[in-house]
């Protein structure tokens, strides 16, 4: 859900939060005509320092991310942070506790974006052709800033200011918010950083201010608490598609692990399978810090992190070639091998998106194999009615159809480096309805890559990384796989209470 992202200037009111609060001016919209000749002022007069780009439509390009001086002030103790991660439906939640006294809110783990935001207690939230389901359930809270004495907007002179607003100086967001020429000239404009609006792929869009308070982390102790002043993130008040709160995981300046000054480090997690979705008693390990890249030497597959100039906030790997059955292989085409000349191709590791999807003519590929080695009924009602490529009517070997997983053929992700990842049978055919008449209908949860000719050519899920320790190395610049039992994975961290 988070792959293509962009970000729009946009408009909302602002009274609400800024009640009570008198010393944060809301913003105001300046004349067409003025905003027109402070811009090509500044320009003019800055050309040499700056380069103007008010607006980026596409993939975000941000600057490297910069140590946060949290982690500047603590270069020398060995830093670690674990979170256990709740499964929802179609990802895992992460509870941010934010504020003072503290709030706890519920977001999505989503390495494929920056921003973290969580839903803006002190309005209405309205979450625009959403999921009843989490209309009804209200699974995640929000954060009301009136209710907590450290809170504040973030400045428009703020880097992150600049960074939401997809810009490359600071005169863009605070000639939005109202600033005159001459405190933009003289860097004393204090006005709030304008509303935003952050879009996410298949129309999603959240809209909110910029604040900043105090996060509060674990660390490898539920015990350990360890404060975070300042840290930026999201009040959103709408949003379309977009139920639940975010915490942003990318490479980017906005998103947790750089804030914390991980994203010097790395962090891992092992995914938890959905029949344990909603469940109390077990959560998935997230590990933060030193502890994630020391504890995975062993049996790990390492690929190289490739580095993309064009979208350098994103997690790509190369995929050479997809193995079925460790017999027929086929080769992943260029643009899953490699960039070309525009940053265009190669496979994003996406834990915001549900299903791995692969583009044609690898996509059919798979299919077509899959479907010469599988001598079961094809369920084509239930294609027709779930949009996937192919539903077997499966024997069930037991009572319970439990076991059924090895009636199935087997896939190998082949990547760069010599690297591979057979991929747990469970993570490919998945049960979609009750059992009957001694069968199951299992569907192949994989999709096709929508046609496009910019980002990604290829999505990497997180059912498919389900039962599999992810690490991502940025010290070596890898991202590890290893298949797990990641309910034992729970267990030795503390987070099994079955």
């Amino acid at each position: 859900m988070c792959i293509y992202a962009c970000m729009l200037f946009f408009f909302i009111k602002e009274e609400q939060y800024n009640e009570g609060k008198s010393h944060m001016a809301a913003p105001f919209i300046v004349i067409s005509l003025f905003f027109s000749f402070v811009i090509q002022f500044i320009s003019q007069s800055f050309s040499e320092q700056v380069k103007h780009s008010s607006l980026v439509i596409g993939l975000r390009r941000s600057p490297a991310p910069k140590i946060s001086p949290f982690m500047a002030k603590k270069q020398s103790e060995p830093l670690n942070m674990m979170e256990p991660l709740r499964e929802v439906r179609d990802g895992y939640l992460i509870s941010l506790t934010l504020g003072t006294p503290p709030q706890v809110i519920q977001a999505y783990l989503d390495t494929g974006s920056d921003l973290t935001w969580v839903p803006w207690g002190n309005v209405s939230f309205d979450c625009i052709d959403c999921d009843q389901y989490y209309r009804a359930h209200r699974l995640t809270g929000a954060f009301s800033p009136l209710y907590s004495s450290s809170s504040a907007r973030v400045p428009c002179i703020s880097s992150f200011c600049t960074e939401i607003h997809s810009s490359d100086n600071f005169y863009d967001p605070c000639t939005m918010a109202g600033c005159s020429l001459r405190a933009l000239l003289m860097g004393t404009c204090s006005r709030p950083c304008p509303s935003f609006a952050y879009t996410y792929g298949e129309g999603g869009v959240a809209v909110g201010i910029l604040t900043k308070d105090t996060l509060r982390i674990h660390g490898t102790s539920s015990n350990i608490i360890k404060e975070i002043p300042k840290f930026r993130f999201g009040c959103v008040g709408s949003t379309h598609r977009e139920p639940i709160g975010i915490a942003g995981f990318g490479r980017g300046l906005l998103s947790l692990p750089s804030q914390l000054g991980f994203i010097e480090m790395g962090f891992s997690y092992c995914f938890l399978p959905f029949k344990f979705a909603s469940n109390p008693n077990i959560s998935s390990p997230l590990i933060i810090g030193d502890l994630a890249i020391s504890s995975s030497q062993d049996s790990f597959q390492f690929t190289p992190l490739q580095r993309n100039p064009t979208y350098p906030n994103y997690y790509y790997i190369f995929l050479e070639a997809i193995n079925v059955e460790n017999s027929s292989t086929n080769e992943a085409p260029m643009n899953l091998r490699e960039f070309d000349a525009k940053g265009n191709g190669g496979m994003v590791i996406d834990s915001g998106t549900t299903y791995t999807h692969l583009p044609d003519p690898l996509y059919s590929e798979l299919l077509f194999e899959l479907e010469s080695v599988i001598t079961y009924p094809r369920a084509i009602d239930q294609e027709r009615e779930t949009g996937f490529g192919l539903c077997y009517e499966i024997p069930c070997l037991n009572d319970t159809c439990n076991d059924d997983d090895d009636l199935l053929p087997s896939i190998t992700f082949l990547f760069s480096s010599n690297s591979s990842l057979i991929l747990p049978k469970e993570k490919h055919f998945y049960a979609i309805g009750v059992p009957s008449n001694s069968c199951v209908v299992k569907c192949l949860l994989y999709q096709r890559m929508d046609d496009g000719d910019s980002g990604p050519a290829a999505v990497f899920g997180s059912f498919q990384q389900q039962n599999v320790e992810v690490v991502y190395d940025f010290q070596q610049e890898r991202i590890g796989f290893k298949p797990m039992d990641c309910a034992s994975a729970a267990a030795s961290y503390g987070l099994n209470k079955i």
